[in-house]
């Protein structure tokens, strides 16, 4: 992916306030408007610095984004890491890009989806919802937990430049919540207007990469590796599973990546989920002379073509 230098396309400093970036895109803004200007990219030129614009007029986009960037290098393709927007707490619906506005492939997969609850339509003597995407652990879903959460909020100086504040909340996370949940965190939103109730905090729940499992909505799933001869000849085997480890039969004549159901032991809820347990057949290395010879004599004595069916020999 190409990175878009904001700050350039405007002509300001990264240290820039909101009013110096709002004078520099109604100077753009009017320069490559394409019905006054002459310029041949005016259209493409004006499409940027709308963009630039929608992401740095708004201090919480800004915040991430300035958080974002500062991975980049110049003559790199940028790669946003993932889960890159974590912990950043945003207003109303978040980073969402307004309907019908065109904008660059750079700046969709970055805000062009909303996350959260959408602000609230209509008027409300409260403050505003805030949301914000946080990770936990997938054993926090299987046990329930309270955890210490730090989220990042931007806030406006009095001289118009834009940082950043952590603040810290304790959570309690739920038993069996699933990734795309969203726990409510009732007054921790904005302030209200004149002293009236104030908003709620929506999280919205995905899991840290785990290095066994992987969720699924409620299933989880397993990567086993095993070995050829009890792929194919049949075997039981100890399998680890969030709430401990349980025996599994593999049947016999088992293929690479068959899936194999424990019924119930994926994340708790009236409705459990199940845990799939993924066959990954791993072959023994041909590292020493006993272990060739014996791949020898599988080759000789096994009439085995895994390539029948692509009508080759």
């Amino acid at each position: 992916m190409e990175y878009k230098d904001y700050y350039q396309i405007l002509g300001v400093a990264r240290k820039a306030t909101q009013d110096e970036i709002k004078r520099a895109y109604r100077k753009l803004a009017r320069k490559y408007h394409p019905d006054v200007s002459k310029e041949s990219d005016a259209e493409t030129r004006f499409k940027e610095v709308g963009e630039a614009y929608e992401v740095l007029k708004d201090p919480e986009k800004r915040v991430a984004y300035d958080q974002l960037g500062a991975q980049w290098k110049e003559g790199q393709d940028f790669r946003p890491p993932p889960d890159w927007n974590t912990g950043f707490e945003f207003r109303g619906g978040g980073a969402t890009n307004p309907g019908g506005t065109d904008h660059s492939a750079f700046f969709e997969d970055l805000f062009g989806h909303a996350a959260g609850p959408q602000a609230r339509s209509g008027f409300h003597m409260r403050g505003e919802d805030h949301h914000a995407k946080v990770l936990i652990d997938i054993e926090d879903s299987f046990n329930g937990a309270t955890r210490s959460i730090s989220l990042q909020v931007p806030e406006l100086t009095k001289d118009g430049h834009v940082i950043s504040r952590e603040r810290t909340l304790n959570v309690r996370i739920p038993k069996g919540i699933r990734p795309g949940q969203q726990i409510r965190l009732q007054g921790q939103g904005g302030a209200g207007p004149g002293g009236t109730q104030s908003g709620d905090l929506y999280l919205e729940v995905e899991f840290r990469q785990h290095s066994l499992y992987r969720a699924d909505g409620s299933d989880i799933y397993l990567d086993l590796p095993v070995t050829p001869w009890e792929a194919a000849l049949g075997s039981k085997v100890k399998v680890p599973t969030p709430t401990g480890s349980v025996d599994l039969k593999i049947p016999a004549n088992s293929s690479q990546g068959r899936k194999l159901r424990l019924k119930g032991r994926g994340l708790p809820g009236k409705k459990p989920g199940d845990l799939y347990v993924v066959l990954q057949v791993s072959l023994p290395p041909a590292n020493s002379d006993a272990a060739k010879k014996l791949y020898k004599q599988m080759e000789e004595q096994l009439a085995f073509n895994p390539r029948a069916k692509l009508g080759v020999s």
